[in-house]
């Protein structure tokens, strides 16, 4: 284990965990921002690297997600009601390829370049590909911050594994903590970053 935290946010469904995320990745970029301008500097590599996932809206209803990559912006629609798969997950077909497709190389890329590795929403649609989990498992043993967002609910082997680790730090969105939670993860990360 090392000694850069792997911080894990976690909710129900629709609590604000990818808008905590945002924010904290929000404040390191600026933070990381005002670092190089003092100094007068540039940075080769990109601070952030991973995914994050998005909601597919079509006339306010969600149709299903897509998974981004946060540094070449390349996207893949990994769930939706109209993907016609064997694999569905709550009503949405499941495109495990098209996952692989956009997550493998982002999870890859951030290990070895990047100074942050996020993985937005590790649930019940990434779990499908056991190369996603395999994926989730050998970056977290890198030692480099890391950011999940987590499905509360599965109960996974790799979720399992990612709440029990020594060096993690589970934290739930509450309506009570949202507003302060990104704060009080960014000090968290701000301690050996």
């Amino acid at each position: 284990m090392g000694v850069h935290p792997k911080i894990g946010i976690t909710g129900l469904p629709r609590s604000g965990k990818s808008a905590v995320m945002e924010k904290v990745l929000d404040m390191l970029l600026d933070e990381r921002k005002r670092e190089i301008s003092m100094r007068g500097g540039s940075t080769e590599n990109p601070i952030l690297g991973g995914l994050r996932t998005e909601p597919l809206l079509e006339n306010g209803e969600r149709m299903g997600y897509k998974v981004i990559d946060i540094v070449s912006g390349e996207e893949g629609t990994i769930a939706h009601k109209k993907i016609d798969s064997r694999l569905r997950v709550l009503g949405y077909g499941i495109d495990v390829e098209e996952l692989n497709r956009v997550a493998l190389p982002a999870i890859d890329y951030a290990q070895h370049h990047c100074e942050v590795l996020v993985i937005d929403e590790i649930g019940k649609f990434s779990v499908e590909s056991e190369a996603f989990v395999q994926a989730v498992r050998s970056a977290l043993e890198v030692d480099m911050p890391t950011l999940l967002t987590l499905h509360k609910k599965s109960r996974h082997p790799l979720l399992q594994d990612i709440r029990r680790r020594d060096d993690g730090r589970i934290l739930e969105v509450t309506p009570v903590n949202r507003a302060l939670l990104p704060y009080k993860i960014h000090k968290l990360m701000r301690e050996t970053y």
